[in-house]
């Protein structure tokens, strides 16, 4: 059609979809493992190519393009399509990591630490979900981040192997669930959107964002490698103790329940540790420069 061939990138796309429909066995099976698993070869090039590079490249738009094919089907089924407003989404990333990027950086940095997160925080919705699998670093990121599309709306999963989660950062980019707009997470020093901001600040260089970057400041954060993980959930529940107590004793409290309740999963985090760190974060004045302390990469102190 006219409008077809005024677009390369629908030309593109036409031309992509037209091809899977006629795809090889083999090239099948790749599809099939990836929907199902969220991995692929990279050494098996079934697609066509001039060079390597092409190849590569003709393998991931096959296997991106069957994705979003099969993210639509499973969609097309739910009856009525969440949606939420831009405004919204930059009003609560700021009401949210605000308090974190005040007590972490200096007030000539705050500025443009915020800006640069307001502009990180991807809320997954049915009107970027497509490009955003497009554009994503990874194939295996865009198969989890279309699972947690597909859970969110009601729709099924493209596997049980699916991770059921609500949030996930690759590199400076944080994707959000909408299932984290309704606060039903019965854990109440949980915010998965703190945690993964959390993150894209040890992963951001100061110069991306405006900053003066020298050879001994490279990084918005030092985090030692080794404490990324514990920094975030310490960010975490910090951010929740600090809302819902307004009062040291109530501080206090919230974080002797929540240590007698909760278990962090996640192997690479020691549990004495951050139990240990959140206690000296609420006895402190600023407690984010003591969880800063802890986990730096210079173990420095404040």
């Amino acid at each position: 059609t006219p409008q077809i061939a005024e677009n390369p990138k629908m030309i593109s796309m036409a031309k992509s979809a037209s091809e899977r429909k006629k795809a090889t066995p083999a090239q099948q099976a790749a599809i099939r493992r990836y929907l199902a698993t969220g991995d692929h070869d990279p050494n098996l090039h079934l697609w066509p190519g001039q060079n390597f590079m092409e190849l590569e490249i003709n393998t991931h738009t096959a296997l991106r393009g069957a994705l979003i094919d099969a993210v639509k089907e499973r969609a097309a089924k739910v009856p009525k399509l969440p949606s939420i407003r831009t405004g919204d989404v930059s009003s609560l990333t700021r009401s949210k990591v605000a308090p974190m990027v005040n007590g972490l950086f200096a007030k000539s940095e705050q500025a443009a630490v915020m800006n640069a997160l307001e502009r990180s925080v991807v809320f997954l919705t049915p009107d970027n979900v497509e490009p955003v699998l497009e554009s994503s670093s990874w194939l295996h990121t865009s198969w989890v981040l279309a699972n947690m599309y597909l859970l969110s709306i009601g729709a099924e999963a493209l596997s049980p192997q699916a991770p059921s989660i609500v949030g996930l950062s690759e590199e400076t980019t944080c994707y959000v669930s909408i299932d984290y707009l309704l606060d039903q997470n019965p854990e109440p020093l949980a915010d998965y959107l703190v945690h993964e901001v959390a993150h894209i600040i040890h992963n951001c260089k100061r110069g991306a964002i405006g900053l003066e970057q020298t050879r001994r400041r490279e990084w918005l954060l030092d985090i030692d490698y080794q404490m990324r993980e514990t920094f975030a959930y310490c960010c975490e529940a910090y951010s929740r103790i600090l809302v819902l107590g307004t009062t040291g004793r109530q501080r206090r409290e919230l974080l002797a329940e929540h240590a007698g309740q909760t278990m962090i999963t996640d192997a690479s985090v020691d549990q004495d540790e951050y139990h240990d760190i959140l206690r000296e974060a609420v006895s402190a004045r600023n407690g984010w420069k003591r969880i800063l302390a802890r986990c730096s990469g210079a173990k420095g102190k404040v």
